[in-house]
């Protein structure tokens, strides 16, 4: 990334952008509706003298409809659009109610949407030769986001409860307190849960027909979990994830966010990145999670101070 900072209110500075936005494959935008016409910065007027140009708008609601003119934020997003109400600890268990996700992960999302959208558009632009007007919200990102949950509501027609760190559809998945600190064990199939069971010296749950496929297990939650956990607590983490991976379930610690960064994982895969060339002086990054042939797809240049590149 390069950083111009640009009073584009000024009519020098509308003139610029409008210069670059003329020669450049894509512009992204997220004002408001409507906000940069008096500017002449609009998909209209920029695709009027650019037709191969790839104008893509992020708003909170979408271009038309009656939220339309709303701002949008990721905070407000998570609760119209359902997501706080899936998230969270169960109605009438201490702590329970509607949560927000710990990071803002609607806008994260309308970014990727954002970016295959462009990239779409981009290849029908190699057979048209057209650019592309893109209108894109965060509402329906966080719509598109509910995922299993919509389905799951749309099909029963009842709202999906919250279940905390459980599984609606899957048992068992989630943490166990073990003898010194928590994990998450998640059973992806009958097999799984019968080795589990196993590790756990209760074979005869694998036939009990109370658990012995996904959906009794589902339907009998209750009573399976309280088992489960009484045995997980009786040893360590360490010996837990030894057994399990050994077994081929998967499971895995709950790190803070310094752990997940120090995880030998994340070093070999040089996942942590810092940069000391630019205005900002070294500045500590996450890397691309992209390889191309076995290559990173990290940029050269650090994140640059507003208009260093000016």
């Amino acid at each position: 990334k390069k950083s111009a900072a640009i009073d584009f209110a000024q009519p020098e500075g509308s003139a610029l952008v409008r210069r670059i936005a003329a020669a450049s494959d894509v512009v992204v935008e997220n004002f408001k509706v409507g906000g940069l016409a008096k500017f002449g910065l609009d998909a209209d007027t920029l695709r009027a003298a650019n037709p191969r140009l790839i104008y893509a708008s992020i708003t909170g609601f979408g271009q038309d409809g009656p939220y339309a003119d709303r701002a949008g934020y990721d905070y407000i997003i998570q609760g119209m659009g359902g997501m706080m109400s899936i998230t969270g600890l169960p109605h009438g268990e201490p702590g329970g109610g509607p949560m927000r996700v710990g990071v803002a992960v609607v806008d994260l999302f309308t970014g990727l949407y954002a970016s295959n959208a462009i990239l779409a558009a981009l290849h029908r632009r190699q057979a048209t030769g057209e650019g592309a007007t893109i209108d894109l919200s965060l509402f329906e990102t966080q719509l598109a986001l509910l995922a299993n949950q919509a389905s799951n509501a749309l099909v029963s027609g009842e709202d999906p409860p919250r279940q905390g760190n459980t599984h609606p559809n899957i048992v068992p998945y989630q943490p166990f307190e073990t003898a010194d600190q928590p994990i998450i064990i998640a059973v992806g199939n009958d097999r799984q849960f019968a080795r589990l069971a196993q590790l756990c010296g209760a074979p005869e749950w694998s036939s009990d027909p109370r658990f012995a496929s996904n959906g009794a297990r589902v339907a009998h939650r209750a009573e399976l979990v309280p088992l489960i956990a009484e045995r997980i607590a009786a040893k360590p983490a360490a010996a837990w994830l030894v057994s399990l991976e050994g077994a081929g379930i998967a499971a895995g610690p709950i790190n803070s966010v310094s752990q997940a960064l120090a995880d030998p994982q994340a070093g070999h895969r040089q996942s942590v990145r810092r940069f000391g060339c630019g205005a900002l002086g070294e500045i500590p990054t996450v890397g691309q999670p992209l390889r191309f042939d076995g290559q990173r797809a990290d940029a050269d240049l650090p994140p640059p101070a507003l208009g260093e590149h000016t």
